[in-house]
């Protein structure tokens, strides 16, 4: 009866195998970091203003009326928000045109404020600032998907995550993240296997950027299905021999 126990366990063993034909070292996330690792992240970002993003900018007032401040609330563009053109500007109500590519949220608002105090257009002017369209793009194969992000923050984990994460036939040594730099298309590689990624310049994502993904090759599949097929073999060697032992006992009770 013990025998026939472990026949089975090593039956289900052999059926999970044989169903996953990936080797744990090739998927699984930051192999490196154990209980209690700890990483100082070097890069702490803040997302900048650029060309064609879309930003949402209220200015209220302390004042007894309101009203003073609604000549600053027209908003022209027809999405509900502030569309930054190609030369990093936006069109403001009274104040007119506003250089703001370079930006943080916090320094717009700092930048507004302090225009509307200093043309004594109101007293204690308060602007609160968003971005409306802070968003990832995640491309993988096959299949595509836009990521909003509502805080303004994103990291490459946190996109991973999203985007309902990887398969294990995605190769983690090659995702990609793509993004425009002063007009050019940088590409870096990030590998989430190691603590590495945290401190990479891509780690961080600014708005529109691309994560790209890449299939295993064809040859990194057959020494995956070769590995797993050899570990298979044995197990089922080891459950016949098992089994061959289990007849001869039964029949020499006979």
């Amino acid at each position: 009866m013990r025998a026939i126990k472990y026949i089975k366990i090593i039956m289900a063993l052999t059926a999970v195998v044989l169903t996953s034909c990936v080797t744990p070292r090739r998927v699984n996330y930051l192999q490196d970091m154990t209980h209690g690792s700890q990483i100082e992240l070097e890069d702490r970002f803040e997302a900048r203003i650029a060309p064609y993003d879309n930003l949402s900018i209220v200015v209220s007032t302390a004042q007894p009326s309101q009203d003073m401040a609604q000549p600053f609330n027209v908003v022209r563009d027809g999405k509900g928000g502030y569309l930054v053109d190609i030369d990093g500007n936006i069109d403001f109500p009274v104040l007119g045109k506003l250089h703001v590519a370079g930006l943080t949220r916090l320094q717009l608002q700092d930048t507004i404020t302090r225009l509307l105090d200093k043309g004594g257009y109101l007293d204690d002017p308060f602007v609160m600032a968003r971005f409306n369209d802070f968003k990832i793009f995640f491309i993988g194969n096959g299949t595509g998907k836009v990521i909003n992000v509502n805080n303004e923050r994103c990291t490459f984990l946190e996109a991973l995550a999203l985007s309902g994460g990887l398969d294990n036939f995605t190769r983690r040594d090659r995702i990609a993240v793509m993004r425009e730099v002063n007009g050019t298309m940088v590409m870096r590689y990030l590998d989430p296997r190691s603590s590495d990624v945290f401190n990479d310049p891509f780690f961080m994502l600014h708005q529109n950027d691309f994560i790209i993904t890449d299939g295993m090759s064809s040859g990194t599949m057959r020494g995956e299905i070769s590995y797993w097929t050899g570990l298979a073999s044995t197990l089922l060697s080891v459950a016949s021999l098992l089994t061959s032992i289990a007849l001869y006992r039964a029949l020499a009770k006979q």
